[in-house]
């Protein structure tokens, strides 16, 4: 069943979605992942945007679409966490999710993901996978990802991405908002901590890109990424048997999607050190 035949003629079955974008200082990107909200023309979305006081125009940008956001505010805040939590203290959606001021979704991810939670009305947490772009927004490579667990995130780290992510708005209450405690990992102690209560998919289409530009989190704070990492795990590293376990988990549910190209270009990635 395609995605126009599973809501022909009514939208009635569309979850309502919550999208969050926190901004500080990012106007060269940010009328890209606006555009990429709004013109999904999701008939039951709610979009918050969290401005930290821009000086770089980005107020502006916002304002030229405030008649299209459910709410919007630019003033200072402690920082992306922070801004992510006033989103989410604002969120009404029965699914919420977040992109980021330099990111951006792809055309007809929302209604992929309405179908998704039709399909599977157990899960409570939908993810997808993603594109890597350049600056320009040009793809690098695609990511592809498996069904995520706790004890494979535990292992492996991040395998899923927030910009091909959504989950209840009712989680909030059993696992609370984000912690500003972390700067870097923020996003993955708060997805570990989703998946240690609810139960995910994950969807075979790329719905959302990762802009990698000079200024990316990534590319600047590796140290500060794995010391974080380790904090959120309690001080203890994986143990080895663990992450050899999650991997061959990995490598075998990819196999059974039937993408040995794409494990074959990660192997020759791995060969050239990239």
């Amino acid at each position: 069943m395609t995605n126009d035949q599973a809501f022909r003629g009514t939208t009635a079955s569309f979850p309502t979605l919550s999208i969050i974008t926190p901004s500080f200082n990012q106007a060269e990107f940010l009328p890209q992942t606006l555009d990429s909200v709004l013109n999904q023309k999701y008939p039951k979305l709610e979009y918050i945007v969290i401005d930290g006081g821009s000086t770089d125009g980005s107020r502006e940008i916002i304002e030229r679409y405030s008649d299209r956001l459910a709410f919007w505010v630019s003033e200072k805040d402690r920082g992306q966490v922070h801004a992510l939590n006033k989103g989410l203290q604002r969120a009404t959606g029965d699914w919420v999710g977040w992109q980021n001021s330099d990111d951006f979704y792809l055309p007809g991810a929302f209604k992929s993901f309405a179908v998704a939670t039709k399909r599977y009305p157990y899960a409570d947490i939908v993810i997808a996978d993603i594109v890597l772009v350049d600056e320009a927004g040009a793809p690098i490579r695609d990511v592809r990802y498996v069904k995520p667990t706790y004890e494979s995130v535990f292992a492996e780290g991040m395998l899923l991405a927030n910009q091909a992510a959504f989950w209840r708005r009712g989680l909030h209450e059993r696992v609370g908002f984000f912690d500003e405690r972390y700067n870097c990992s923020f996003d993955y102690d708060w997805f570990i901590r989703l998946l240690k209560c609810g139960r995910a998919v994950h969807v075979r289409e790329h719905w959302g890109c990762l802009r990698h530009h000079s200024q990316t989190k990534t590319s600047v704070l590796a140290e500060n990424f794995a010391k974080e990492n380790l904090a959120i795990r309690g001080g203890h590293a994986p143990s080895g048997l663990s992450v050899a376990y999650s991997q061959l988990r990995r490598l075998a549910l990819t196999l059974a999607y039937g993408d040995i190209g794409y494990i074959m270009r990660g192997l020759r990635r791995r060969t050239i050190g990239k």
